[in-house]
């Protein structure tokens, strides 16, 4: 893209091909995942993040999958040409986005794919994974902490309950009538009904408050009242960022971060993630693939709503 707007500002554009060099490693890309994070790049609403080394035309993409087609001199790995692998990507770093047919990136960003896994379906872990993923690791709680989890059918919202289960949370999670087969799939211990109302629903489960919330479905004030006394917040977009509702500052209440860049060289995390979709504790969900000469379309339909698992595009 080279300005800012709607879905009809991303087009398929020739650039030169890029190399690894030291500490580096090229990935031909075959999926990278459709995620929220891409339409606020496409908007602007990132743009006073970008800095000089951030390339041109500006590409969105936050997780992609392919193969290892080169690596740079001293680079220390044990990735192999012809490895399949899936990584985090960061657009506003100088690597660009994932939506290219080659990325190079620093080889601590990758690891291999989840044995057995297709493309289209390991490009859906590493970011939305890794964003729930630090959303547990912030609120440092011990095992048998009660989790409230919003937007829990949606892809991070999905991950953020299996991996509170896994690491032995209880958690309370919302859905729509039509999604509460899914969520309890997931995991949930408890399922209330999403919308207006959810923190009486979720105190009738824990009448005492949880202790903590992870805000996916970025409901803000609207599920404070659900956290006890000295809980915590998990917040994914901050309360001034576009689609996210504001908070009431409520006393007692300790808002947490989460800025899944943090963890673009957290190849442990990542790793970690691998082995789980590999034991089963961790799905992969595509709800459509689309050629990426179609991303203004798969844009459009994200932001339509009502999309469960990632959109994909393939290269």
């Amino acid at each position: 893209m080279t300005e800012y707007g709607g879905p009809e500002v991303l087009r398929l554009v020739e650039l030169p091909e890029p190399h690894a060099g030291p500490g580096q490693v090229r990935i031909r890309v075959h999926a990278a995942a459709v995620n929220p994070a891409d339409t606020l790049l496409r908007i602007g609403d990132t743009d006073g993040a970008m800095s000089e080394v951030v390339p041109q035309p500006y590409r969105p993409g936050m997780d992609l999958a392919g193969v290892i087609d080169e690596i740079g001199e001293e680079t220390d790995t044990d990735l192999e040409l012809g490895d399949r692998v899936m990584a985090m990507v960061v657009p506003i770093d100088a690597s660009g986005g994932a939506y290219a047919e080659l990325v190079v990136l620093d080889s601590r960003q990758v690891c291999r794919s989840p044995e057995g896994a297709r493309h289209v379906e390991a490009a859906t872990v590493p970011m939305n994974g890794l964003t729930a993923r630090l959303a547990i690791d912030v609120l440092s709680l011990s095992p048998g902490a009660w989790i409230a989890i919003t937007g829990a059918a949606g892809a991070v919202g999905g991950y953020a309950v299996e991996l509170a289960k896994a690491d032995g949370f209880r958690v309370i999670a919302d859905a729509a009538a039509a999604d509460v087969d899914l969520v309890r799939g997931l995991g949930a211990d408890e399922v209330v009904a999403r919308g207006d109302g959810i923190a009486d629903r979720i105190l009738e489960v824990r009448p005492e408050g949880v202790d903590a919330v992870i805000d996916t479905a970025l409901l803000g004030a609207q599920v404070e009242p659900a956290i006890r006394p000295g809980g915590q917040l998990a917040i994914l977009r901050g309360p001034t960022e576009r689609g996210a509702s504001p908070l009431s500052g409520r006393p007692g209440v300790h808002v947490r971060d989460v800025w899944v860049p943090e963890y673009r060289f957290a190849t442990d995390k990542l790793e970690q993630l691998r082995l789980l979709v590999e034991d089963g504790k961790l799905s992969m969900r595509v709800a459509a693939v689309y050629p990426a000469s179609e991303a203004a379309q798969t844009h459009r339909r994200l932001e339509a709503g009502g999309v469960r698992g990632r959109l994909v595009l393939e290269f």
